[in-house]
């Protein structure tokens, strides 16, 4: 939500009507538990073998390694992460 949040800032991506609108219905209409950035998922954060530093990769990654999930994306880059069990969605 967070990287959304900026993105829409940006003008990289539309939120119709509004961003806080948007992200209400997209968590109520999708099955998404959020994990919370803990310790171990800062410190995680950063020893992720990532080609890039974008920060909200970093604790996307973190989070899905600390609590062993499985990062479903469309981003091309996140694929090639070691650490993590990536399901691409494209």
């Amino acid at each position: 939500m967070w990287e959304a949040l900026i993105l829409a800032e940006r003008g990289r991506i539309a939120l119709e009507p509004d961003p806080r609108s948007w992200l209400d219905e997209a968590m109520a209409i999708t099955p998404v538990v959020e994990v919370p950035v803990t310790f171990d998922v800062a410190m995680a954060s950063r020893s992720v073998a990532l080609e890039h530093r974008d920060p909200a990769d970093r604790f996307i990654v973190a989070s899905a390694k600390v609590f062993d999930l499985t990062l479903v994306t469309a981003d091309e880059r996140l694929p090639r992460c070691p650490d993590i069990d990536v399901l691409p969605n494209r």
